[in-house]
């Protein structure tokens, strides 16, 4: 295919679904990332669009927000592979709100396993998902449907969640940065995102690793209320979204990478797509490490304090014994 044929279908498909992985557009044209990067620039100069970390989007991206049909195409193996390693934080008979998207409707097809689990949620995709699951309870929000996001919106959807108290509140959104939190491009959903964050002891973000260091119009969930991020691993040369996490994770985000892997050489075998690999994060919610910076205490970490707490200990008794 020539440079002029591809860069016209990466058009259509932007224009097409609103924004594009690069993963999804060198698998449709079938060339690579690198070539398919090149040309969203040549693009971007032309002004026919904007670049996203990992993806391209319509110009005015920033405002513009994609309809249920088109972001269910986006990034399909990233979402599943979220939602999989999502599901596996929610425990038996617990009690959580699950907010609208594509991503969280992926989540909802799993918990349907998950026995004496009560779901609340402001969306008729995730209820629809967990319409046949006879051990969990599914109770759903007052409002006004929004039609591009079967969601329910206003303040009737607001209303009926004050005096709620979970355990969990799973979100999804248009975008994510360390600066602002989760955002989205509707107002209506964010305020109604706002209000299951409330209603949550912790809030945990599905976001896959295109939407990392993206910002749109309204903030829904600040930095400081993330607890965890649930993501995909970036690929290796995108140099912006690994800043993005390393920034969201100084912040004390804690960071769950669904199908990570292992650096070459390192002391762990290499993780399996799905499996769950927390991200050492430091920042002030994370303990700190004496005679450290901070920093989350990975087991190699308690192993050599607990052998420096035992060494001390022995040499106490040995002081009091020469006494």
């Amino acid at each position: 295919m020539f440079a002029a044929e591809r860069r016209q279908l990466i058009l259509e498909m932007v224009r097409a679904n609103g924004a594009v992985s690069l993963r999804e557009l060198a698998r449709v044209v079938q060339t690579s990332e690198v070539t398919v990067r090149r040309d969203v620039r040549a693009l971007e100069a032309e002004g026919l669009l904007d670049r996203r970390h990992g993806g391209a989007v319509l110009p005015g991206g920033f405002t513009r927000e994609s309809g249920f049909p088109q972001k269910s195409h986006l990034a399909t193996a990233e979402k599943t592979a979220i939602a999989d390693l999502a599901a596996s934080f929610v425990e038996e008979g617990e009690a959580i709100v699950v907010g609208a998207g594509t991503t969280t409707q992926e989540l909802a097809r799993r918990l349907a396993r998950v026995p004496g689990l009560t779901v609340v949620t402001n969306s008729l995709l995730v209820a629809q998902a967990l319409a046949h699951a006879n051990r969990v309870e599914v109770v759903m929000t007052g409002g006004t449907l929004r039609g591009s996001n079967y969601a329910l919106v206003g303040s009737g959807a607001e209303q009926s969640l004050q005096g709620l108290r979970v355990s969990r509140a799973f979100l999804s959104g248009s975008g994510l940065t360390a600066e602002r939190g989760l955002s989205t491009s509707n107002m209506l959903s964010a305020s109604v995102d706002r209000a299951l964050v409330q209603a949550a002891a912790e809030v945990v973000v599905l976001a896959d690793h295109t939407k990392l260091g993206t910002d749109t119009m309204f903030q829904t969930v600040p930095t400081d209320f993330i607890t965890r991020l649930v993501t995909d691993e970036p690929p290796a040369h995108d140099d912006r979204a690994a800043t993005e996490l390393q920034a969201l994770a100084d912040q004390g985000v804690q960071i769950a990478v669904a199908g990570a892997s292992e650096n070459p050489g390192g002391d762990q075998a290499p993780a399996r797509r799905g499996q769950r690999r927390d991200v050492p994060v430091p920042g002030p919610r994370r303990g700190q490490v004496p005679g450290g910076g901070p920093g989350l205490r990975t087991a190699g970490t308690a192993t050599a304090l607990g052998e420096q707490a035992a060494g001390a200990e022995r040499a106490r008794v040995a002081d009091l014994r020469r006494r």
